[in-house]
């Protein structure tokens, strides 16, 4: 049996020959680019109702599910299709499902945020299938992958309890979306809850902290972290993740708070690694990018506090949606935008050493201006965010939500300014 690559560079070696049409996966980081901006609009849009908003479908539902479907899924999938080919040396057997994804995601997601938007029963209930649909290929896709990797067994591992969290969110989310015409589930509300936790904790969390345990030690030219404690943090964060949807499920408070504080010695532990790797890598000078993931492991820890405050009711009526902020936008959301300022030249300068012409520096694809307004832009959107939550204060949030869009405007022009090199880059070598 292979052992794991312990260097950086053993992963990217024959990577060429496992690249997708650049396309496929960009068309993934230019929506999520896009709905990005829109939910900090969104954010505007829906400040009066975000403190004090506990479920139901409206315009929240709507701005929650751009976020978390539109910037998170679609950056999920974008990635997962193209970054775990490379990391695993395994490629597609067929590009058909990938190509599928597109064309079942931008209009469920269309149908969806749209039913939830509008309170339609009819355009949610399209959404809903069509974004099933999309993910049931998606987890067909990386787990034909994950089944056939012999390698990174750490980050394998996560990746199989991501795909199996959505499993469960797909189950719930159509459960949820019935439940608003049909009215048949016994509480709605927990099920919701489980449905967020699965969503943000289960898929997208386990999916970061995976691909972290790959990307983080590769931009830093580093070997992997101690595996034993990978291990231990795994183990902890299973038991977190199991023990909280125990917990929503038997209404046990009791028993999220336990469970969230084994989350929290598993992040702890996860975290402890990555800055290992930081610390011991040949690669120091890591940009904005290692700044914004740093800070998102910060909210990471926040998050999961959090969730043990709001499990004993001591956050008061803004509880939830100080939670839900704080884990999404906080953490995710940070992380996101912190690793896909790394993807995107990165992927994109791959593409381009495929040709014979030389390929630029990955600081030629696009200048770093734009970055350090998104940088600053999406903090100080946090910081008021959640405050003006905290206090119930809609203004602050208009404020937040002003400024979150500036920031995103700046990660978008860093976004196209990538992909014009890209498009220049190719131009000019078919020219010669």
């Amino acid at each position: 049996m292979k052992k794991a690559p312990q260097l950086p560079g053993m992963i990217l070696m024959g990577a060429q020959q496992r690249l997708l049409p650049p396309m496929l996966p960009f068309v993934f980081f230019l929506v999520a680019v896009v709905c990005h901006a829109g939910v900090w609009l969104g954010v505007i849009y829906t400040a009066d109702d975000i403190p004090s908003y506990a479920g139901g479908p409206g315009p929240v539902l709507a701005v929650l599910h751009l976020l978390t479907l539109g910037v998170m899924v679609a950056t999920a999938i974008g990635a997962a299709i193209q970054l775990l080919p490379v990391a695993t040396g395994l490629g597609h057997k067929s590009l058909l499902p990938a190509k599928l994804l597109i064309w079942l995601f931008l209009p469920g997601l269309a149908c969806l945020l749209s039913g939830f938007f509008l309170s339609n029963q009819f355009l949610m209930s399209c959404g809903a299938l069509l974004i099933t649909l999309t993910l049931m290929v998606f987890l067909h896709v990386i787990t034909s992958l994950l089944w056939r990797s012999t390698t990174l067994k750490l980050a394998v591992a996560h990746a199989w309890i991501s795909m199996a969290a959505l499993f469960g969110l797909l189950g719930l989310g159509v459960a949820l979306v019935l439940d608003f015409e049909f009215a048949w589930l016994m509480d709605h509300e927990s099920v919701a809850a489980q449905h967020m936790v699965l969503a943000a904790c289960g898929f997208m969390g386990f999916l970061a902290v995976g691909f972290g345990n790959i990307l983080v030690p590769m931009f830093a030219l580093s070997q992997n972290a101690p595996g034993k404690q990978g291990w231990v943090s795994y183990t902890l964060l299973v038991t977190g993740l199991a023990g909280t949807i125990a917990g929503l499920n038997f209404a046990l408070p009791e028993l999220i708070a336990l469970a969230a504080v084994a989350g929290l010695a598993g992040a702890a532990l996860h975290i402890k690694g990555m800055v290992w790797c930081l610390e011991n890598g040949m690669r120091k000078k890591l940009g904005l990018s290692f700044f914004m993931i740093k800070g998102a492991w910060g909210m990471m820890l926040l998050s999961i506090i959090c969730g043990f405050a709001l499990a004993l009711d001591l956050l008061g009526d803004q509880g939830p949606a100080l939670f839900g902020f704080v884990l999404l936008f906080g953490w995710l959301l940070t992380y996101i935008k912190g690793m896909l300022q790394r993807i995107v030249p990165f992927l994109a300068a791959m593409n381009m050493s495929k040709r014979n012409h030389k390929p630029p520096r990955l600081s030629e694809l696009a200048q770093g201006s734009p970055l350090k307004l998104h940088a600053i832009c999406h903090g100080l959107a946090i910081v008021v965010g959640a405050t003006s939550i905290a206090l119930d204060q809609p203004d602050g949030l208009r404020v937040a939500g002003l400024v979150g869009f500036i920031g995103a405007a700046g990660f978008a022009w860093f976004c196209f300014s990538v992909l014009r090199s890209f498009f220049t880059y190719h131009r000019t070598a078919a020219e010669n």
